[in-house]
């Protein structure tokens, strides 16, 4: 990144974010709390309270206090939060206004149907190539991204900014492409190939997406509740 972007990043992020380190727990709830309130401020709402908030979200009130304060609080007494200023906030602290840039390795099924979604653009992350070996699908455009061949990657991200590559490539290649990346200066991996990526925080930032893990806890709850029910019907017929 050249000294001019970082300034103009610095910029829309706003010098005075603090981002201290606090658990993981905490930074997993913030795009929940960027979730709902940007649903209050589609409903024209101004102001809330954390008990508000609570009955929206199902955290308690003062798990929500909690969260907040490790970054200032952002609340006042009395008066609750201010629904726009809060949303504002909590999109600096998740980077929505840094003009996030990012890469898809591979363009199956799955990478073509996230290059079309619009939770990137909401999100403050531009998709501006992806990558594939198939002939049949370089030089065409998903979603307004190109598909670029995979031996271009090199050249591609010496001439542009890439902060993130979402992995969506067979997992048998993705400790590989992971290691060329990070090589080229990409340090941040959405990773949904099945494949454990595991780097030291000051080497790369990686997300793991395991969906069969979500569907099995999902599994797990519902074949629990059907247990409780199936005692529960036991009992009411003896």
């Amino acid at each position: 990144m050249t000294d001019s972007e970082y300034s103009v990043r610095m910029e829309k992020d706003g010098e005075g974010i603090d981002r201290p380190f606090v658990s993981p727990a905490v930074i997993r709830r913030l795009p929940r709390y960027f979730r709902y309130l940007r649903e209050l401020l589609r409903e024209g709402k101004t102001r809330i309270s954390s008990a508000e908030l609570s009955d929206r979200m199902q955290v308690t009130a003062s798990q929500i206090r909690q969260d907040l304060n490790c970054f200032g609080g952002f609340g006042q007494q009395g008066y609750g939060y201010n629904v726009s200023y809060l949303y504002s906030k909590i999109s600096d602290l998740l980077g929505v206004s840094m003009g996030l840039h990012a890469i898809i390795i591979g363009a199956g099924d799955l990478g073509r149907a996230l290059v079309r979604s619009t939770m990137f653009e909401k999100r403050g992350v531009d998709i501006i190539a992806m990558f594939d070996v198939d002939p049949d699908l370089i030089g065409k455009e998903f979603g307004g991204a190109k598909i670029y061949d995979m031996k271009d990657l090199e050249d591609f991200c010496d001439s542009n900014v890439v902060d993130m590559a979402v992995l969506t490539l067979p997992k048998e290649k993705a400790e590989e492409e992971a290691a060329r990346l990070l090589s080229l200066g990409v340090t941040g991996f959405w990773n949904f190939t099945g494949k454990e990526l595991i780097y030291a925080p000051d080497e790369a930032v990686v997300e793991n997406v395991h969906l069969g893990d979500s569907l099995m806890s999902l599994n797990y709850e519902l074949c629990r509740q059907m247990s409780e029910k199936s005692k529960k019907s036991s009992k009411e017929t003896e």
